[in-house]
């Protein structure tokens, strides 16, 4: 690891409990700069708990996160959560939050909605909108704040395959601009086409971490492919 180029962050010694359950444990667990990172691995394994973890949603029952340098970041959740106002007014109100003056707010909520595909739903309710435009909303907001590392929970998992596709092609067009995508996901077809690299976590323990194109065609780990297999056929 050069010092040169320190991780975007690192894991050390981290444990989780909920209770007097350990939910997960991570001795050492180092995320780059650059790339999307996926998180997999079977259901109830510690992935959103791990994603909420590094984001600073949760706080972990031992060990610490560091991050070298500070870095904004952003999150989208598997369940969007929407203000009662305006798709406009939703992705205005986090840059407001940043202190951003009020014509930039509406300039820059503009723009992302425009690249989510969605300009014309500026003045509709957000929590009137369906699944999938409530989803692009809140990859807009997200976005609006040009965030260095974006944390995703699940982004398509209750959504039509459409809409997943679109939110794909979303997600790809943000990591293109430089921002570090950091998802979970329980499609394997969805990370193998999204992500470069892969973190697999079981029995909230991470048991490889190693290139996309790597995992999938010959995983370390008994478990990991006997999960592939699984998920695959």
């Amino acid at each position: 690891m050069s010092a040169i180029h320190p991780p975007a962050f690192e894991l050390v010694g981290v444990r989780h409990r909920y209770g007097k359950r350990t939910v997960l444990s991570v001795p050492h667990l180092a995320i780059e700069r650059g790339e999307t990172l996926g998180l997999i691995g079977p259901s109830g394994a510690g992935k959103s708990t791990l994603l909420r973890l590094m984001h600073g949603l949760l706080k972990p029952s031992a060990g610490c996160i560091a991050w070298p340098q500070p870095l904004s970041q952003g999150m989208v959740f598997q369940r969007p959560l929407m203000l009662r106002s305006s798709a406009l007014a939703n992705i205005e109100y986090g840059l407001a939050l940043r202190g951003h003056a009020p014509d930039e707010r509406r300039r820059r909520a503009h723009e992302a909605l425009a690249r989510v595909g969605l300009p014309e739903l500026a003045g509709r309710q957000a929590k009137r909108l369906s699944g999938g435009e409530q989803q692009r909303v809140a990859l807009a907001r997200a976005w609006a704040l040009e965030p260095q590392v974006l944390f995703l929970d699940e982004p398509t998992a209750s959504l039509d395959p459409l809409s997943s596709r679109e939110v794909e092609r979303i997600v790809g067009e943000i990591a293109a601009t430089g921002t570090k995508i950091v998802m979970t996901s329980h499609y394997l077809g969805q990370a193998r086409r999204m992500a470069d690299e892969v973190v697999f976590i079981e029995g909230g323990r991470v048991l490889e971490q190693t290139p996309a194109a790597e995992f999938f065609r010959e995983p370390r780990t008994a478990a990991a492919r006997e999960f592939i297999h699984e998920e695959l056929g």
